[in-house]
């Protein structure tokens, strides 16, 4: 594990450089809702056993006004495939569920998040020759890749930046009471940024 500087590492293997030890499929993560201004989730949500309520998870862990970053391979690429502990394998319009383009399927989760970026990298090959400014300069354009071009230029990565999006004031719930799943069991709290993974 790569622990950001500064972060509380999160791993499910003892012996790692993690602070916290914590299975990533068993809600809630140890920490009080409201915790992190950002949390770093590097090649994890393509391992985890439930995209939705690990997103759903974030969104309670973080302040209001909190940013996630989340890089996972995009599904082009050979590493999304090769690895048999990816469950899986996500296109740069995977998290809009959760924005304010749902494409109408807004009704998986009520957590929103606000896209502040999404950066497509590609193989070395077309970074090169410029098509991967062009990927990511023009959202269209990265629509019109994903549905026709991208088995023959491949991705490599996919990075979201989102800030959380939480109701107005008076009507937001207290932040022990934001859960979007029935609540288990809470434990340690911190004010440093989170890294999963």
């Amino acid at each position: 594990m790569n622990k950001y500087p500064g972060a509380i590492g999160i791993d499910r293997i003892a012996g790692t450089a993690a602070d916290v030890l914590c299975d990533l499929d068993r809600f809630p993560y140890p920490f009080a809702g409201g915790t992190f201004d950002h949390i770093r989730a590097v090649h994890v949500i393509e391992h985890v056993s439930d995209v939705i309520r690990t997103i759903e998870e974030f969104y309670r862990l973080l302040k209001p006004g909190g940013t996630v970053y989340i890089a996972t391979p995009h599904y082009t690429d050979f590493s999304s495939f090769c690895d048999p502990t990816h469950r899986w394998h996500l296109n740069s319009f995977s998290l809009r569920y959760f924005g304010e383009d749902n494409a109408g399927f807004g009704y998986y989760s009520r957590c929103r998040f606000h896209e502040k970026s999404i950066r497509v990298k590609l193989l070395s090959l077309w970074r090169a020759i410029g098509f991967e400014l062009l990927v990511n300069a023009f959202p269209r354009f990265r629509r019109f890749w994903e549905h026709y071009l991208c088995f023959v230029v491949r991705g490599k990565v996919i990075e979201w930046e989102l800030e959380a999006v939480f109701p107005t004031a008076k009507d937001a719930p207290p932040l022990s009471d934001r859960r979007l799943a029935p609540p288990q069991s809470t434990a340690a709290d911190g004010q440093r940024p989170a890294r999963v993974g």
